[in-house]
């Protein structure tokens, strides 16, 4: 056997998981287009959650899982969609689990799923509160900046107070992420007031 056989692979590094990650996610999303205007790529939207926690000093499993967090919901329809097993078997039980926490359960109706967030929130773990909180910045972003087509300014207005009722119960896990969310919050507040 030559000494190269002998060698084993070197650990997966938490950076090499990220970007697995995120290649799975836009391997996922390649066809999805978000719903704004703009009708950016999907994995722009994933990318920017995951990047947020980065940024805020959320740990890698986290950001993995941000990375993921909507494949599982925004797949169902396409010819070979995601599944939790999958996630599990690619990324291991721990990012499962917390995408597991993240995913709306989409046989129920809108408002039972938007419900069931709110109600939830305080009850998950610090990594999927994480997760959900920089996904709310990312949206209240785009509902200021580039929203979805045929959203008046009311339904803008109803997201936004329905991500602040969310966002009260994901809040005490990361001070900079909860201070990140009450200003984007804000602004979007603000920017919908001066509109309307």
């Amino acid at each position: 056997m030559s000494a190269a056989m002998d060698i084993a692979p070197p650990a997966e590094t938490d950076l090499a998981r990220i970007l697995r990650a995120a290649s799975f996610a836009a391997r996922v999303h390649a066809t999805h287009r978000r719903k704004g205007d703009a009708a950016e790529p999907y994995v722009n939207h994933v990318l920017e959650v995951a990047e947020i926690l980065a940024a805020h000093g959320a740990p890698p499993v986290a950001v993995i899982a941000a990375l993921l967090h909507d494949t599982v919901e925004d797949s169902d329809e396409d010819p070979d969609p995601c599944t939790l097993p999958r996630i599990e078997a690619e990324f291991g039980p721990e990012v499962a689990a917390i995408v597991a926490e993240v995913s709306d359960d989409k046989s129920l109706p809108k408002e039972v799923r938007k419900g069931l967030q709110i109600r939830g929130a305080r009850g998950a773990t610090a990594a999927a509160r994480q997760v959900r909180l920089a996904d709310k910045i990312s949206n209240l972003r785009a509902i200021a900046a580039s929203p979805p087509k045929g959203w008046d300014h009311a339904r803008r207005l109803e997201y936004v107070g329905w991500a602040g009722r969310v966002a009260a119960g994901l809040r005490g896990v990361n001070p900079a992420l909860d201070a990140l969310f009450e200003a984007t919050y804000r602004e979007a507040v603000a920017r919908l007031a001066a509109e309307g």
